[in-house]
């Protein structure tokens, strides 16, 4: 029905890995550099940190205690983005050296 050699054929997934790196290396770099460090993290952190020193002031345990929770997880949060980022990198460019592997073995 279609005629298409195989050099053809693996020379397409080549270029649709190489693709795939490309888009997967914009969005971890995208992580890495934004919502990593983003402007509404900060801004949680420090109203945070604000209600927590109000409670240690005002002699409110309950508050001083939500608050630190709330610090921690913020971390994690921004710990998990910047592991989605590196782990996105990471990937392309193993689609990257998939996507050479393929190119040299059709090429030579």
């Amino acid at each position: 029905m279609f005629n298409i050699s195989v050099p053809d054929f693996i020379l397409t997934m080549a270029s649709a890995m190489f693709v795939m790196g490309l888009i997967s290396l914009a969005m971890g770099i995208y992580l890495l550099t934004s919502k990593a460090s983003g402007k509404d993290i900060r801004t949680i952190a420090a109203q945070a940190t604000k209600l927590a020193n109000k409670g240690a002031a005002d002699e409110v345990a309950g508050l001083v205690g939500n608050a630190s929770t709330l610090v921690d997880a913020l971390n994690g949060l921004a710990k998990t983005a910047t592991g989605v980022g590196i782990f996105l990198v990471l990937a392309s460019f193993a689609l990257f050296a998939g996507a050479y592997y393929l190119a040299i073995h059709i090429l030579l």
